[in-house]
């Protein structure tokens, strides 16, 4: 598959992921305080879908690991919501199984094994350990929101989500500029802007 197709993928995805952080941003400035609409949700699950999708392209096993955790934390949260059980069952079905459906055409059709994915050589295996730690803590920060959500029983983002953001977003930085990976870098640039802007709204809340 051509790299222009590929790359178009990845940066829909990050386009999507920008867009309902500046409509959470817009909404929050509106009202003052920090909110959860669920646009942001089912925004948040259409990306995560795309960038999988471009993480599987790409052989990028950092990529592929942070949205399979945080994918279904998005459904989570829509079903928190009310909002996943409005959507046709037929769409639910394939959203669930969606992940594990790429992995096993991989292994089935010998497109994808463990030791390309961990002996990729355009990524050496410290910039591999170094993609795989940002996007895990990058996505603990939804482990957490998901903990409070369910705790308090309503879907919100608390100051903890946040901070993890920002905290993991840098590190992806980093990863981006050393991979030379320009949709990461695009995505992660917009959206470090507004971690810190929504952890000044919920200071002064």
């Amino acid at each position: 598959m051509s790299n222009w197709i590929i790359y178009s993928v990845g940066f829909l995805a990050q386009l999507l992921f920008s867009g309902r952080l500046i409509l959470q941003w817009l909404l929050s400035e509106k009202s003052k305080k920090v909110l959860t609409p669920s646009i942001f949700w089912k925004l948040s699950l259409l990306a995560s879908f795309l960038l999988f999708l471009y993480g599987y392209l790409r052989d990028d096993f950092a990529i592929m690991l942070g949205q399979t955790l945080t994918y279904f934390i998005y459904i989570r949260n829509l079903q928190l919501q009310g909002e996943w059980q409005k959507a046709p069952k037929l769409l639910r079905w394939f959203l669930w199984v969606f992940p594990a459906l790429v992995i096993v055409y991989s292994f089935n059709n010998n497109t994808y094994d463990m030791v390309k994915l961990f002996n990729n050589e355009a990524i050496p295996l410290w910039l591999l350990l170094l993609g795989s730690i940002a996007q895990l803590i990058f996505t603990l920060r939804f482990v957490y929101q998901w903990i409070y959500s369910e705790k308090n029983n309503e879907s919100s983002l608390p100051f903890g989500f946040w901070l993890l953001s920002l905290i993991g977003s840098f590190l992806i930085l980093i990863y981006a500029v050393l991979r030379k990976d320009p949709v990461l870098l695009v995505g992660h640039l917009m959206g470090s802007a507004i971690y810190v802007r929504n952890i000044l709204i919920l200071r002064k809340q």
